[in-house]
């Protein structure tokens, strides 16, 4: 038999610390994967399996994030391990969010906290447990009621931060996830495109079926301002998205930090939509304006919010039926097989939103 310490050796160094935490977190009632137990013997020992086609062997593509199961009831979690002394707010916000009445308003769309675990071993750790989310942007986006949906709920979800005086700082692409509403088949953590046991392509049914919901994630360089702080500044920090203008103009200089927000945000929908899809100039304008260079000149959320209501509201059932096409996806096959979901939808009289006008 096949030693464990062979095993870790196909470990990389930041997953041993995962492996390291498997007790504690066992004790806490979450489970990690095979791959991280003390005792893992990999699937494909003794066998002609390749590694990256068995479920254990697929490492997680984040050193600091690693999913697991609740023991209690069976529910897929995701553990982010964060330095206190690098990002001291995290916490504070994402329970901020978390308390009542904010968790129960619809238009809070901030990552669930659901525990804080605090590591004995190291004094700087701590683990937030949160939903398992996945990539916002897949699968493609069919219509633009889908569309719609997706960026109603961003605007509302930043505008509710910006309403409670915070500002997220680095709201790009990447914090921008989605449940798993549309998903038939539980998806491989470190591989989303395929099922948990990697033996297939994750089945998953439309947003329009089936329409997720979307969050706002990663609190680590969010503020939070007192209401009668009507202009903080702040010295710049770079989040993932290195573009924004103001930065680039002095990074030495403080900036109001929510009209950055807004750029972040309208930059995200730029590269999500306008950048890879057909049928959705109806946000160029908006974008335009939530990316203007000079901070001073971008439209408020409130104001980014309410101009949307009246984009939507223009807009008939056909039109919020009508094909968004990816550019990975203009083939004729593709467009006859929208068509195809089109008339089911009607058929079935599924709507072609799922959020209302606010």
């Amino acid at each position: 038999m096949a030693s464990t310490s062979a095993a870790h050796s196909h470990l990389q160094k930041y997953e041993t610390r995962w492996r390291d935490l498997h007790d504690f977190l066992k004790e806490k009632g979450y489970k990690l994967r095979s791959r991280y137990s003390p005792d893992w013997v990999p699937s494909w020992t003794n066998t002609n399996k390749a590694p990256i086609k068995c479920e254990d062997g697929v490492r997680s593509p984040h050193s600091h994030l690693l999913d697991a199961r609740r023991t209690h009831d069976g529910a897929r979690v995701s553990l982010k391990s964060i330095d206190v002394s690098r990002h001291p707010y995290e916490i504070e916000i994402g329970r901020y969010f978390c308390s009542s009445p904010l968790s129960e308003d619809p238009a809070n769309h901030c990552v669930p906290i659901y525990d804080v675990l605090e590591v004995p071993t190291d004094n700087n750790l701590a683990i937030l447990v949160m939903p398992l989310l996945r990539d916002a942007t897949d699968p493609f986006f069919d219509t633009v009621g889908e569309v719609v949906d997706c960026v109603h709920q961003l605007f509302e979800g930043l505008r509710f931060m910006h309403r409670h005086h915070v500002a997220h700082r680095d709201c790009m692409q990447l914090n921008i996830l989605m449940d798993g509403s549309m998903f038939i088949d539980e998806w491989h953590p470190s591989d989303q495109y395929m099922s948990e046991d990697l033996k297939r392509a994750a089945r998953h049914r439309t947003r329009t079926q089936s329409p997720p919901r979307y969050y706002y994630i990663d609190f680590g360089i969010s503020r939070k301002y007192d209401a009668s702080n009507t202009n903080p500044l702040e010295i710049p920090i770079y989040g993932g998205d290195k573009e924004v203008p103001e930065f680039k103009e002095d990074y030495s200089k403080p900036w109001n930090p929510f009209p950055t927000d807004v750029w972040y945000l309208g930059h995200a929908i730029q590269e999500t939509f306008l950048d890879r899809y057909l049928g959705v100039e109806f946000l160029s304008g908006l974008v335009s304006d939530m990316m203007h260079s000079d901070p001073a000149q971008r439209p408020n959320m409130d104001e980014v919010f309410s101009r949307f209501q009246v984009i939507r509201q223009g807009f008939s059932n056909w039109k919020l039926r009508s094909r968004v096409a990816h550019d990975e996806e203009r083939s004729i096959f593709d467009f006859l097989a929208h068509w195809a979901r089109r008339i089911q939808y009607i058929v079935r009289r599924i709507p072609p939103t799922h959020t209302s006008l606010s």
